[in-house]
């Protein structure tokens, strides 16, 4: 299987940097992130997100949009931290839903957004990670990083029931669904080995798979 275009879905800490990484190297597939170092509007927005949140979704929308293009025109197999849908799905509405993006504004986001995301190919699969907001408040918590500090069980909550509205309606291709919190596949190749089979097996159909089981 060559050629394919895999993403990697989910909330803040579920482990959709450590995943990629991993399975990129595990599948020797080209691996790509999303721009955290290099992103001009970064700091500005932690400091005052109403003025920045439209700046900075604008370049993320960009940033993922040549990101994308440039994984799809590569003739190896490629897997993406973070999709270009949930910008516009989970983020800028979460940014909407807290007054920090103007209807204006989140309008025109949206307009832009579709007219760039309907040109796109179709991803081949879209691993969706996911975990209770509790675990995840406590992953970024031992984790430490600084623009992370204001991260509430509140907003992981809100972007969790953001994700579950997202999943009822995405249709564009197969859904690989993945509990983190009963999975470690940073320490143990085992897991990462349950998953890449899982992942190499997805992509010869369009089932919806939960792994592990609830």
């Amino acid at each position: 299987m060559t050629g394919k275009l895999v993403l990697v879905a989910g909330n803040i800490g579920t482990g959709k940097t450590s995943l990629t990484e991993r399975l990129g190297d595990r599948l020797g597939w080209r691996a790509a992130f999303e721009s955290v170092i290099d992103n001009p509007y970064l700091s500005d927005f932690y400091q005052d997100m109403g003025a920045w949140s439209f700046h900075l979704q604008i370049y993320f929308l960009g940033h993922r949009a040549q990101q994308y293009l440039e994984l799809v025109r590569d003739s190896r197999s490629a897997i993406a931290d973070r999709s270009i849908y949930e910008d516009v799905k989970i983020f800028a509405r979460a940014l909407f839903h807290q007054g920090s993006l103007s209807e204006r504004d989140f309008m025109s986001y949206r307009r832009v957004f579709h007219q760039i995301a309907n040109h796109l190919p179709e991803p081949d699969l879209l691993i969706y990670l996911v975990a209770p907001p509790e675990i995840l408040l406590k992953r970024i918590e031992e984790r430490g990083r600084k623009m992370e500090s204001g991260i509430t069980l509140e907003y992981l909550s809100l972007l969790d029931s953001f994700y579950d509205d997202w999943m009822e309606t995405f249709d564009l291709c197969p859904v690989l669904k993945i509990r983190s919190d009963n999975l470690d596949f940073v320490h143990k190749k085992g897991h990462l080995d349950i998953v890449a089979d899982l992942v190499q097996e997805k992509l010869t159909g369009k089932e919806e798979v939960v792994f592990p089981a609830k």
